[in-house]
């Protein structure tokens, strides 16, 4: 099951909960880079763009709640 597919099944605040902690670990690898402690600096663009997955998929829940 690819990732979209699995943000797909959680709800409204499971999609919430999913992006805060992804931007916890986004921070934590920033800090990482910062202080030349992270060797996979590809991690960084991996979380960013996990993070712009759940976003959009939970604003496209939030608009169907909407309707």
């Amino acid at each position: 099951m690819s990732k979209a597919a699995a943000l797909r099944d959680k709800d409204v605040a499971g999609l919430q909960a999913e992006i805060k902690d992804l931007q916890k670990a986004h921070f934590g690898l920033r800090m990482q880079k910062a202080t030349q402690q992270l060797s996979n600096t590809a991690t960084l663009r991996i979380t960013r763009r996990d993070i712009a997955r759940a976003k959009t998929i939970l604003a496209q829940k939030q608009q169907e709640a909407a309707k």
